[in-house]
């Protein structure tokens, strides 16, 4: 029972940090290389990573999806959606997805003039199952050294982990006050009395057994 329980918790740490890990912005630092618009099927299975705030542009399941395509430092490439968030999950509150697509395009730029941009956004990026991450913001950095300092992912976690903490602490003290003493009273009313306490006389006990009794009673 004991690894069940472990287990069950394991289970909602991981989901939980998982979500936190799509839900809470990053920042990347690339090169912007492409910028353009293609009509995506966002009906399927995987519509759940999909922005529910842009309109559909026909009678099927697809539209238009504006897509921002980067490089970052090392060469790796990396490939954003711009969609609205609009008053949906999760709460970034995004309606200028038009201007970002702007930003991004102004930075489009190859060679020794290459701009850097730093680009924040939410979500993961798996090929396998066409889930891009949404770009929330693109602005213009001096450089790949350019750093950032995720001041609303340390707040929010450490606000987090307090409120963790006083409902864990809560919950124990209203176990002890309250639970434990009915569970007490359970088992109190449930166990026998000393005289039944007593184990019964095993009269098919074997030798090795009175004699190991016999040492304990002799010896301690």
């Amino acid at each position: 029972m004991r690894y069940v329980i472990w287990t069950f918790r394991i289970v909602i740490l991981l989901l939980v940090a998982g979500f936190l890990f799509y839900t809470l912005p990053r920042h990347d630092v690339v090169r912007v290389v492409d910028t353009e618009v293609r009509l995506q099927d966002t009906g399927g299975w995987n519509s759940i990573f999909w922005a529910t705030s842009e309109p559909q542009t026909t009678e099927s399941r697809g539209r238009d999806v504006k897509f921002i395509s980067t490089v970052l430092e090392s060469g790796r490439t990396r490939v954003f959606r711009n969609e609205d968030t609009g008053w949906g999950w999760p709460p970034y509150f995004k309606f200028d997805s038009a201007d970002v697509q702007a930003r991004a395009s102004d930075l489009e730029r190859v060679g020794p003039e290459a701009s850097w941009a730093l680009v924040r956004y939410y979500g993961v990026r798996v090929q396998l199952l066409s889930i891009f991450p949404n770009a929330v913001d693109v602005r213009s950095v001096e450089g790949p050294d350019h750093r950032v300092i995720p001041l609303f992912n340390i707040i929010f976690l450490t606000g987090l982990g307090i409120m963790v903490l006083l409902v864990w602490r809560w919950w124990r003290r209203f176990r002890r006050n309250r639970i434990d003493p009915i569970v007490r009273d359970v088992q109190e009313a449930f166990e026998p009395d000393d005289e039944d306490k007593k184990e019964p006389e095993r009269p098919n006990r074997g030798a090795r057994m009175k004699l190991q009794e016999w040492w304990v009673e002799t010896f301690g």
